[in-house]
């Protein structure tokens, strides 16, 4: 078995290897080694007893975030489909698409705690074609600067997320 330490890429046996994480830390206890450790592709923190887990290989990682990118495309696709209710039209405009008129979506003010995740909702707003404005902020300076941000950038939409 391979000795784990920080940074390894992991999944918990005990859960079936559902959810690959990067071991955040190591604390030593009394009795065990727990792990803090990270969601590499979900939004999720949990600890775990040393024991339970499992060294990713890389090939895994590959595959899931493969898995991951393919279902975001899909659903992007979906939501870029023109769908109708009652007489009106929703969805988003592409060239190839003729609307009678233009439908505008607000601009987005996203704060974020997570330097790795506000990249990928920057990436995903800008696929879908939102007016997002994504901004990676310690949580612990959010209370500070949210209100001038709201000055200065006056969205419709303020999206907070924490690590």
């Amino acid at each position: 078995m391979n000795k784990i330490k920080k940074g390894d890429i992991v999944a918990r046996k005990s859960y079936g290897k559902d959810v690959i994480f990067t071991v955040k830390n190591i604390i030593n206890t009394k009795k065990e080694k727990i792990a803090i450790l990270k969601g590499l592709v979900d939004r999720v923190e949990a600890d775990s007893e040393i024991e339970d887990l499992e060294i990713v290989d890389k090939q895994m990682v590959k595959e899931r975030m493969k898995i991951l990118h393919h279902k975001m495309n899909q659903k992007i696709i979906q939501t870029k489909e023109t769908r109708s209710i009652g007489d009106y039209q929703i969805g988003i405009l592409t060239p190839s698409h003729k609307a009678k008129e233009k439908i505008v979506t607000g601009k987005i003010l996203h704060l974020d705690g997570d330097k790795k995740y506000s990249q990928k909702s920057y990436y995903y707003y800008k696929k879908l074609g939102l007016n997002a404005i994504v901004r990676n902020i310690p949580e612990y300076k959010q209370p500070r600067v949210v209100f001038q941000l709201l000055k200065t950038y006056n969205p419709d939409i303020l999206v907070i997320t924490r690590s």
